[in-house]
């Protein structure tokens, strides 16, 4: 279950803030105060559930936000986030005040569908590969401010996470090479230079060509951990894998398809990152409805 940190909390205040304004006039309007009633999740799609504890908080917040302090509030879990859904099961039910209800409806649901896709297509990347010990993972390619809520539904789906932000590791890309004409020679010894400075964190350089890579095993493992072979082809990553020689731990990257990724995970790569998870994520689709 994703353990709600305040700032989870701040961004789903945000998200309520948004979506309300100052109130629900529909539903101040035609229904009345107290009423209470039942809303069931109910799954429209096959697919993995992901973001049940997001949904209840979401709730939760509406209340608090609006200062209401309702006598019954109950959210039953009736699949927990990791499992296999198909159209027509019941996910969760909440029995709470109608306005409540129906006030956050559509934000506890886009944070729970979206959630969902990312779990469901991570799933399906994993089952792809099982057996060739390569690991999914994601990217920092996650929607702004949601980068909580869409790892942790990687997670739910089988995946594991990249670095979360830009301090926790070293990942050198074609543009830092270029911001040093190229050299990559001179971006090696930078680093060995403020490592003998700074604490040290996994570093990872990103290779466009067997030529790079070479360059790299001849440096050797001083500073590097891992390598990134971006926008390989089949034939060229094998070769890549095969010169590397379990020299550092290696990954594929590059708009791969869940077509192509058994291919991509039988050359040998410990871990293929997938921006597709989170920055294409369909929506799983599912309704709430109330009686």
């Amino acid at each position: 279950m994703l353990t709600i940190s305040d700032i989870e909390r701040q961004r789903i205040r945000i998200a309520l803030i948004e979506d309300g304004g100052r109130e629900d006039v529909t539903s101040i309007a035609t229904v009345d105060e107290g009423a209470e009633g039942l809303g069931t999740f109910v799954a429209k799609a096959e697919g993995i559930v992901a973001g049940l504890e997001i949904a209840r908080h979401t709730f939760l917040l509406y209340e608090i936000l609006h200062g209401i302090t309702s006598p019954i509030f109950e959210f039953s879990e009736r699949i927990g986030d990791g499992c296999e859904v198909m159209p027509g099961d019941t996910i969760a039910t909440l029995r709470a005040p109608l306005r409540t209800l129906l006030a956050a409806e559509r934000v506890a649901l886009n944070f729970l569908q979206r959630m969902s896709g990312i779990a469901s297509l991570t799933r399906a990347f994993v089952r792809a590969v099982e057996g060739t010990g390569a690991i999914i993972l994601d990217t920092r390619k996650t929607a702004p401010l949601l980068r909580p809520f869409d790892r942790y539904a990687v997670r739910a789906g089988g995946g594991t996470n990249h670095r979360y932000s830009l301090s926790d590791m070293v990942l050198v890309k074609d543009n830092h090479i270029a911001a040093n004409r190229g050299n990559l020679q001179a971006v090696l010894a930078k680093l060995e230079d403020f490592f003998s400075e700074h604490v040290r964190v996994p570093v990872e350089i990103e290779v466009t060509s067997i030529e790079q890579l070479s360059e790299v095993l001849r440096h050797g493992k001083s500073v590097v951990d891992r390598v990134l072979f971006d926008n390989f082809d089949v034939g060229g990553l094998r070769e890549a894998v095969r010169m590397n020689n379990g020299t550092f731990e290696t990954e594929a990257s590059g708009g791969i398809t869940l077509q192509a990724v058994r291919a991509v995970a039988e050359t040998g790569v410990n871990f293929i990152s997938v921006g597709a998870l989170t920055h294409s994520v369909k929506a799983l689709d599912m309704s709430l409805e109330i009686e």
